[in-house]
């Protein structure tokens, strides 16, 4: 399969040294919202949506103005995964399945542009999103952008297993070649997505980690970052150790696995610009 890395919603926060532990205190950081757009013979597949164009349009009205003060979001419609999926020759209509790693604002903004996909999405998130149970859920969760009443197909927490990980689940009519893999913490049902590529795979591990420097040993983390997903996470403590589990994955598997982030923008440059297949690293695993 090949797969193509897409910045679908930049955002620039005060403190770089903060935020990418390089730069002023005073200058604009750099995040990305990093997904994965998966050509396989029955379609495309979307690996989150970053914003959607109802997002980039209407801004503060959609996403809240808490959102667009911390983020100062670059709000450019040709970010958005709809018109990448055009510029690259597709229609809308080629997206057959859409795979979040979690509803948050940030990653399912697009789902209203791809109404004919099928979601995939274990229960735990599905619920959380759609029936938040406390303010800081009513927060993150934006539901406008499940208004249009997307194809939900709702998985069990429950599966085979995968380099460690338990309750994995193949994404239906793709095959075993895009999978959807626990790493519960930031939010309730919080999934990484693992891709086939050739002999190697590309773990898209969502927001279970923000900085490269997470993947590392010893792990260190920028304090805004650290800060940030201690505060948000529905279960710090689970959080901690879905990321300790990708650690060990980034450093026991690099001969075939590529660990990359939603938000790191250090990564996403790593493969921007080429398709994963062709793309090689000096120690295997995506997180210089």
């Amino acid at each position: 399969m090949r797969v193509h890395h897409l910045n679908c919603g930049t955002m620039c926060p005060f403190g770089a040294k903060l935020v990418n532990g390089e730069g002023g205190l005073f200058a604009a950081g750099r995040m990305v919202c990093h997904c994965l757009l998966i050509e396989t013979n029955d379609g495309l597949v979307l690996v989150d949506t970053g914003l959607g164009l109802d997002d980039v349009r209407e801004g503060s009205a959609r996403l809240g103005a808490p959102f667009m003060w911390a983020t100062r979001a670059r709000l450019d419609e040709n970010e958005t995964a709809a018109r990448q999926v055009e510029k690259l020759g597709w229609k809308r209509e080629d997206v057959r399945h859409i795979v979040p790693t979690h509803l948050d604002l940030d990653h399912a903004g697009g789902l209203a542009d791809f109404p004919k996909a099928t979601v995939h999405i274990f229960e735990p998130e599905h619920t959380a999103a759609l029936h938040p149970r406390t303010t800081a859920e009513e927060n993150r969760y934006r539901q406008a952008h499940w208004a249009h009443g997307p194809k939900w197909n709702i998985l069990s927490l429950e599966g085979e297993t995968w380099n460690g990980f338990d309750s994995v689940r193949a994404v239906a009519g793709v095959g075993t070649d895009v999978l959807l893999v626990p790493l519960i913490g930031h939010t309730r049902g919080h999934v990484g997505v693992a891709v086939k590529t050739g002999d190697r795979w590309i773990f898209h591990g969502g927001d279970a980690f923000f900085s490269r420097q997470e993947m590392e040993s010893p792990p260190s983390c920028p304090p805004s970052l650290r800060l940030f997903q201690r505060l948000v996470a529905i279960d710090n403590t689970k959080r901690l150790a879905s990321q300790a589990r990708l650690r060990e994955l980034a450093r026991t598997h690099a001969h075939d696995v590529d660990v990359v982030s939603a938000h790191c923008p250090f990564t996403f440059d790593r493969f921007a610009g080429g398709a994963a297949q062709t793309t090689a690293s000096a120690n295997g695993v995506a997180v210089a």
